[in-house]
């Protein structure tokens, strides 16, 4: 079923869990360039309009490098989700593209979300099986293959991803082939006209 495109964040936040006591996560699951980060933002946005604490982490802050998406996930679980399931302090460290290594300052979640508010993670590799046991609603974001090469095209940040993007898209196909995202998530946003998103699919 589809609703109006200018309404599609506000039906995917309202598809959030209420509070339950504890940290409510939603994964944003998709290939490079389907517009996973602007439907990360889109949804924090209208989950704060509507009161709820809601904090994004990318998946980018644990990739071990640009060979590291398989490693990734383990990595959200291991230092964020089962802390979280246990009820003790999410602490991760975000890895530093430019020295290649994780820096040895560690993060955690502000506060308010803590305490019991969203926690939306943005990136491939947040749709693993080993990650579903912890989530709450898991988003896929869908692109024609055209769209997705316009976007890596114009990304700021072309240049350096360049010679990197086929060994991502190359890890992406081996990921999706084993873990199947896409059929166990709980919603789909279909972008399909460009930059346009259309709606989320139940």
């Amino acid at each position: 079923m589809e609703t109006d495109r200018a309404g599609w964040d506000d039906r995917l936040a309202a598809a959030v869990p209420g509070d339950r006591g504890r940290v409510r996560v939603v994964t944003v699951e998709g290939r490079s360039g389907s517009g996973k980060s602007t439907v990360a933002e889109r949804l924090r946005a209208a989950l704060a309009a509507r009161g709820t604490a809601v904090a994004v982490l990318p998946m980018d802050d644990l990739y071990p490098g640009w060979h590291g998406l398989a490693q990734a996930p383990e990595l959200l679980v291991e230092w964020v989700l089962e802390p979280l399931a246990r009820g003790s302090a999410a602490r991760w460290r975000r890895y530093d593209w430019a020295r290649g290594r994780f820096s040895r300052e560690e993060y955690s979640l502000p506060g308010p979300v803590a305490a019991g508010g969203v926690l939306v993670v943005e990136g491939c590799g947040s749709g693993a099986r080993v990650v579903r046991p912890h989530v709450d609603l898991s988003v896929w974001v869908d692109a024609p293959d055209a769209v997705r090469a316009q976007r890596l095209d114009a990304r700021g940040d072309a240049g350096l991803y360049a010679p990197f993007r086929r060994v991502w898209a190359d890890q992406e196909a081996v990921f999706y082939a084993a873990e199947r995202p896409r059929e166990h998530a709980g919603a789909v946003v279909g972008n399909t006209r460009g930059t346009d998103l259309t709606t989320p699919r139940p």
